[in-house]
Protein backbone atom coordinates (compact mmCIF):
# COMPACT_ATOMS: atom_id res chain seq x y z
CA UNK A 1 0.00 0.00 0.00
CA UNK A 2 1.76 3.19 -0.46
CA UNK A 3 2.39 6.05 1.53
CA UNK A 4 -0.30 8.27 -0.02
CA UNK A 5 -2.96 6.03 0.19
CA UNK A 6 -5.55 7.90 2.46
CA UNK A 7 -8.01 5.22 3.60
CA UNK A 8 -9.27 7.57 6.65
CA UNK A 9 -12.17 7.47 4.56
CA UNK A 10 -15.98 8.75 6.00
CA UNK A 11 -18.15 10.88 4.65
CA UNK A 12 -20.17 13.49 6.38
CA UNK A 13 -23.74 12.81 5.55
CA UNK A 14 -22.75 9.30 7.38
CA UNK A 15 -22.93 11.22 10.80
CA UNK A 16 -26.13 12.16 10.35
CA UNK A 17 -27.56 8.82 9.12
CA UNK A 18 -25.91 7.35 12.10
CA UNK A 19 -28.08 9.84 13.93
CA UNK A 20 -31.31 8.76 12.25
CA UNK A 21 -30.95 5.17 12.26
CA UNK A 22 -30.21 5.13 15.99
CA UNK A 23 -33.67 7.18 16.18
CA UNK A 24 -35.19 4.54 14.23
CA UNK A 25 -34.07 1.81 16.06
CA UNK A 26 -36.67 2.59 19.06
CA UNK A 27 -39.30 1.22 16.66
CA UNK A 28 -37.38 -2.07 15.61
CA UNK A 29 -37.68 -5.75 16.81
CA UNK A 30 -35.02 -7.22 14.78
CA UNK A 31 -31.82 -5.90 12.91
CA UNK A 32 -30.98 -7.61 9.79
CA UNK A 33 -27.28 -6.87 8.88
CA UNK A 34 -26.26 -7.72 5.16
CA UNK A 35 -22.42 -8.56 5.02
CA UNK A 36 -20.87 -9.42 1.81
CA UNK A 37 -19.95 -13.32 2.22
CA UNK A 38 -16.17 -12.94 0.41
CA UNK A 39 -15.64 -10.10 3.32
CA UNK A 40 -17.36 -10.88 5.94
CA UNK A 41 -15.34 -9.15 8.77
CA UNK A 42 -14.51 -6.08 6.25
CA UNK A 43 -18.21 -5.34 5.19
CA UNK A 44 -19.37 -5.49 8.79
CA UNK A 45 -19.65 -1.90 9.98
CA UNK A 46 -18.02 -1.31 13.80
CA UNK A 47 -20.65 1.07 13.91
CA UNK A 48 -23.42 -1.19 13.74
CA UNK A 49 -22.52 -3.85 16.51
CA UNK A 50 -22.03 -0.48 18.43
CA UNK A 51 -25.82 1.04 18.10
CA UNK A 52 -27.74 -1.96 17.91
CA UNK A 53 -25.97 -3.90 20.62
CA UNK A 54 -29.33 -4.37 22.41
CA UNK A 55 -31.38 -5.48 19.73
CA UNK A 56 -32.34 -8.91 17.94
CA UNK A 57 -29.97 -9.59 14.81
CA UNK A 58 -29.69 -11.40 12.19
CA UNK A 59 -26.86 -11.90 10.11
CA UNK A 60 -27.52 -12.43 6.16
CA UNK A 61 -24.15 -13.23 4.23
CA UNK A 62 -25.25 -11.89 0.98
CA UNK A 63 -23.68 -12.53 -2.69
CA UNK A 64 -23.06 -16.30 -1.38
CA UNK A 65 -23.00 -17.37 -4.93
CA UNK A 66 -19.68 -15.47 -5.52
CA UNK A 67 -18.10 -16.78 -2.01
CA UNK A 68 -16.22 -20.01 -1.42
CA UNK A 69 -18.48 -22.60 -0.89
CA UNK A 70 -16.31 -24.50 2.14
CA UNK A 71 -15.75 -20.90 3.46
CA UNK A 72 -19.55 -20.29 3.86
CA UNK A 73 -20.31 -23.15 6.45
CA UNK A 74 -16.82 -22.17 8.16
CA UNK A 75 -18.74 -18.43 8.41
CA UNK A 76 -22.31 -19.86 9.56
CA UNK A 77 -20.29 -21.45 11.99
CA UNK A 78 -18.11 -18.83 13.20
CA UNK A 79 -21.53 -16.63 13.84
CA UNK A 80 -23.14 -19.54 15.56
CA UNK A 81 -19.98 -19.73 17.68
CA UNK A 82 -20.93 -15.96 18.84
CA UNK A 83 -24.69 -16.94 19.29
CA UNK A 84 -25.45 -15.19 16.07
CA UNK A 85 -28.28 -16.26 13.65
CA UNK A 86 -26.61 -16.12 10.24
CA UNK A 87 -27.99 -17.22 6.45
CA UNK A 88 -26.79 -17.36 3.50
CA UNK A 89 -28.20 -14.93 0.64
CA UNK A 90 -28.00 -14.04 -2.75
CA UNK A 91 -30.20 -11.21 -3.51
CA UNK A 92 -30.16 -11.51 -7.46
CA UNK A 93 -31.25 -15.20 -7.78
CA UNK A 94 -33.75 -14.88 -4.40
CA UNK A 95 -31.75 -17.94 -2.93
CA UNK A 96 -31.85 -17.99 0.74
CA UNK A 97 -34.52 -15.09 1.43
CA UNK A 98 -37.50 -17.09 2.49
CA UNK A 99 -34.66 -19.00 5.04
CA UNK A 100 -33.83 -14.84 6.64
CA UNK A 101 -37.94 -15.08 6.74
CA UNK A 102 -38.44 -17.97 8.74
CA UNK A 103 -35.17 -16.92 10.92
CA UNK A 104 -36.68 -13.68 11.83
CA UNK A 105 -40.06 -15.61 12.72
CA UNK A 106 -38.50 -18.07 14.89
CA UNK A 107 -36.22 -15.33 16.51
CA UNK A 108 -39.48 -13.36 17.77
CA UNK A 109 -41.72 -16.49 18.54
CA UNK A 110 -41.33 -15.84 22.39
CA UNK A 111 -41.68 -12.23 22.32
CA UNK A 112 -44.90 -12.20 20.16
CA UNK A 113 -46.27 -15.00 22.62
CA UNK A 114 -45.49 -13.12 25.85
CA UNK A 115 -47.51 -9.97 23.95
CA UNK A 116 -50.37 -12.04 22.39
CA UNK A 117 -50.99 -13.25 26.38
CA UNK A 118 -51.08 -9.42 27.26
CA UNK A 119 -53.79 -9.19 24.60
CA UNK A 120 -51.45 -7.97 21.79
CA UNK A 121 -52.56 -10.19 19.03
CA UNK A 122 -51.25 -10.38 15.51
CA UNK A 123 -48.51 -7.47 16.54
CA UNK A 124 -45.99 -7.08 13.23
CA UNK A 125 -42.66 -8.25 13.76
CA UNK A 126 -41.04 -4.45 12.92
CA UNK A 127 -37.35 -4.68 10.75
CA UNK A 128 -34.52 -2.97 10.19
CA UNK A 129 -32.09 -3.90 6.84
CA UNK A 130 -28.83 -2.54 7.89
CA UNK A 131 -25.23 -2.78 5.76
CA UNK A 132 -22.78 -0.76 3.96
CA UNK A 133 -22.29 0.48 0.08
CA UNK A 134 -22.38 -2.17 -2.66
CA UNK A 135 -23.47 -5.26 0.09
CA UNK A 136 -27.16 -5.72 -2.37
CA UNK A 137 -29.40 -3.80 -0.18
CA UNK A 138 -31.39 -2.63 -2.72
CA UNK A 139 -31.81 -6.14 -4.28
CA UNK A 140 -32.23 -7.68 -1.14
CA UNK A 141 -35.20 -5.17 0.03
CA UNK A 142 -36.69 -6.10 -3.39
CA UNK A 143 -36.45 -9.82 -2.93
CA UNK A 144 -37.52 -10.19 0.28
CA UNK A 145 -40.72 -7.93 -0.16
CA UNK A 146 -41.62 -9.32 -3.51
CA UNK A 147 -40.74 -6.18 -5.40
CA UNK A 148 -44.45 -5.00 -5.21
CA UNK A 149 -43.99 -3.72 -1.83
CA UNK A 150 -47.52 -2.32 -0.08
CA UNK A 151 -46.69 0.78 1.74
CA UNK A 152 -48.04 0.28 5.33
CA UNK A 153 -47.66 4.16 5.89
CA UNK A 154 -47.70 5.68 9.05
CA UNK A 155 -48.47 3.97 12.56
CA UNK A 156 -50.18 5.65 15.07
CA UNK A 157 -47.96 7.45 17.71
CA UNK A 158 -45.19 8.51 15.25
CA UNK A 159 -45.34 12.15 13.72
CA UNK A 160 -42.38 11.83 10.80
CA UNK A 161 -43.81 9.65 7.81
CA UNK A 162 -41.59 6.31 7.59
CA UNK A 163 -41.96 4.48 5.02
CA UNK A 164 -42.86 0.77 6.16
CA UNK A 165 -43.39 -2.15 3.79
CA UNK A 166 -45.03 -5.21 4.45
CA UNK A 167 -43.45 -8.52 4.04
CA UNK A 168 -46.14 -10.67 4.60
CA UNK A 169 -48.81 -10.33 7.34
CA UNK A 170 -46.27 -11.17 9.83
CA UNK A 171 -43.53 -8.66 8.74
CA UNK A 172 -43.22 -4.77 8.30
CA UNK A 173 -39.48 -3.61 7.18
CA UNK A 174 -38.60 0.33 7.86
CA UNK A 175 -37.15 1.75 4.78
CA UNK A 176 -33.64 2.76 6.27
CA UNK A 177 -31.77 6.31 5.08
CA UNK A 178 -29.17 5.62 3.63
CA UNK A 179 -26.15 3.35 4.50
CA UNK A 180 -23.12 3.43 7.43
CA UNK A 181 -19.67 3.28 5.71
CA UNK A 182 -17.09 1.63 7.89
CA UNK A 183 -14.00 3.88 8.85
CA UNK A 184 -11.30 1.49 8.09
CA UNK A 185 -9.63 -0.47 10.26
CA UNK A 186 -7.03 -1.43 8.55
CA UNK A 187 -5.03 -1.25 5.10
CA UNK A 188 -6.38 -5.08 4.81
CA UNK A 189 -10.10 -3.91 5.38
CA UNK A 190 -9.41 -1.07 3.01
CA UNK A 191 -8.26 -3.24 0.16
CA UNK A 192 -10.69 -5.68 0.69
CA UNK A 193 -13.64 -3.11 0.10
CA UNK A 194 -11.74 -1.99 -2.57
CA UNK A 195 -11.28 -5.43 -4.03
CA UNK A 196 -15.34 -6.22 -3.88
CA UNK A 197 -16.04 -2.83 -5.71
CA UNK A 198 -16.98 -0.99 -2.45
CA UNK A 199 -14.68 1.78 -2.51
CA UNK A 200 -15.00 2.94 -5.82
CA UNK A 201 -11.47 2.01 -7.80
CA UNK A 202 -10.72 5.98 -8.10
CA UNK A 203 -10.25 6.04 -4.70
CA UNK A 204 -7.26 4.00 -4.24
CA UNK A 205 -5.30 3.00 -7.71
CA UNK A 206 -6.75 0.30 -9.98
CA UNK A 207 -3.68 -0.73 -10.37
CA UNK A 208 -2.31 -1.22 -7.09
CA UNK A 209 -5.60 -3.24 -5.91
CA UNK A 210 -5.24 -5.79 -8.74
CA UNK A 211 -1.38 -6.26 -7.73
CA UNK A 212 -2.44 -6.91 -4.19
CA UNK A 213 -5.49 -9.24 -5.57
CA UNK A 214 -3.18 -11.36 -7.93
CA UNK A 215 -0.65 -11.86 -4.60
CA UNK A 216 -3.91 -13.03 -2.30
CA UNK A 217 -4.92 -15.66 -5.46
CA UNK A 218 -1.28 -16.60 -6.24
CA UNK A 219 -1.46 -17.81 -2.43
CA UNK A 220 -4.77 -18.76 -1.92
CA UNK A 221 -6.72 -19.59 -4.96
CA UNK A 222 -3.96 -20.55 -7.83
CA UNK A 223 -5.54 -23.18 -9.69
CA UNK A 224 -8.57 -20.25 -10.56
CA UNK A 225 -6.21 -18.16 -11.36
CA UNK A 226 -4.46 -20.80 -13.45
CA UNK A 227 -7.18 -21.90 -14.93
CA UNK A 228 -8.77 -18.72 -16.06
CA UNK A 229 -5.73 -16.74 -17.61
CA UNK A 230 -4.45 -20.34 -18.81
CA UNK A 231 -0.95 -19.46 -17.51
CA UNK A 232 0.20 -22.95 -16.00
CA UNK A 233 1.45 -23.69 -12.12
CA UNK A 234 4.49 -24.63 -13.32
CA UNK A 235 4.59 -21.23 -15.49
CA UNK A 236 3.66 -18.97 -12.94
CA UNK A 237 5.74 -21.49 -9.96
CA UNK A 238 8.94 -20.53 -12.40
CA UNK A 239 8.50 -16.51 -12.19
CA UNK A 240 7.83 -16.56 -8.23
CA UNK A 241 11.36 -19.09 -8.12
CA UNK A 242 12.73 -16.02 -10.09
CA UNK A 243 15.53 -14.47 -8.02
CA UNK A 244 14.17 -10.90 -7.46
CA UNK A 245 12.17 -9.24 -5.40
CA UNK A 246 8.96 -10.47 -4.69
CA UNK A 247 7.07 -7.47 -6.27
CA UNK A 248 9.08 -7.65 -9.59
CA UNK A 249 7.63 -11.45 -9.89
CA UNK A 250 4.19 -10.20 -8.92
CA UNK A 251 4.05 -7.67 -12.03
CA UNK A 252 6.02 -10.17 -14.52
CA UNK A 253 2.65 -12.66 -13.82
CA UNK A 254 0.41 -9.61 -13.98
CA UNK A 255 1.75 -8.52 -17.12
CA UNK A 256 1.91 -11.67 -18.54
CA UNK A 257 -2.14 -11.93 -17.53
CA UNK A 258 -2.77 -9.12 -19.54
CA UNK A 259 -0.53 -10.52 -22.78
CA UNK A 260 -2.80 -13.58 -22.43
CA UNK A 261 -5.92 -11.43 -22.01
CA UNK A 262 -4.64 -9.34 -25.25
CA UNK A 263 -4.27 -5.69 -22.80
CA UNK A 264 -1.77 -4.79 -25.54
CA UNK A 265 -0.80 -1.11 -26.30
CA UNK A 266 0.43 0.43 -29.79
CA UNK A 267 4.19 -0.93 -29.20
CA UNK A 268 3.79 -3.95 -28.14
CA UNK A 269 3.91 -3.20 -24.48
CA UNK A 270 1.07 -4.69 -21.87
CA UNK A 271 -1.77 -2.48 -20.93
CA UNK A 272 -1.67 -1.72 -16.94
CA UNK A 273 -4.48 0.11 -16.41
CA UNK A 274 -7.01 -2.39 -18.48
CA UNK A 275 -5.16 -5.47 -17.70
CA UNK A 276 -6.04 -4.24 -13.77
CA UNK A 277 -9.65 -3.85 -14.80
CA UNK A 278 -9.77 -7.26 -16.19
CA UNK A 279 -8.47 -8.72 -13.60
CA UNK A 280 -11.20 -7.02 -10.90
CA UNK A 281 -14.11 -7.49 -13.19
CA UNK A 282 -13.41 -11.37 -13.47
CA UNK A 283 -13.09 -11.70 -9.62
CA UNK A 284 -15.98 -9.35 -9.19
CA UNK A 285 -18.33 -11.13 -11.41
CA UNK A 286 -17.69 -14.58 -10.72
CA UNK A 287 -15.51 -15.58 -13.67
CA UNK A 288 -12.32 -16.56 -10.78
CA UNK A 289 -14.65 -19.08 -9.24
CA UNK A 290 -16.15 -18.73 -6.30
CA UNK A 291 -13.64 -16.56 -3.77
CA UNK A 292 -13.98 -15.72 -0.09
CA UNK A 293 -11.38 -13.28 0.90
CA UNK A 294 -11.66 -13.71 4.95
CA UNK A 295 -11.46 -17.03 6.16
CA UNK A 296 -12.84 -17.06 9.76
Amino acid sequence: MSENTNINWYPGHMVKTKKQIIEDLKLIDVVIELLDARIPISSQNPDIAQIIQNKKRIVALNKSDLSDENKNKQWIEYFKSKKTIAVLTDSNSGKGINNCIKKLEEVMQEDLKQLAEKGRIGRTIRVMILGIPNVGKSSFINRIANKTSAEVGNKPGITRKKQWIRVNNKIELLDTPGVLWPKFESDEVALNLAFTGTIKDDILERTEIAFYLIKFLLENYLDNLSERYKISKEKIQEILNQEQEENVNLYEIMLLIGKVRGAIMSGGNVDEEKTARIILDDFRTGKLGKITLETP
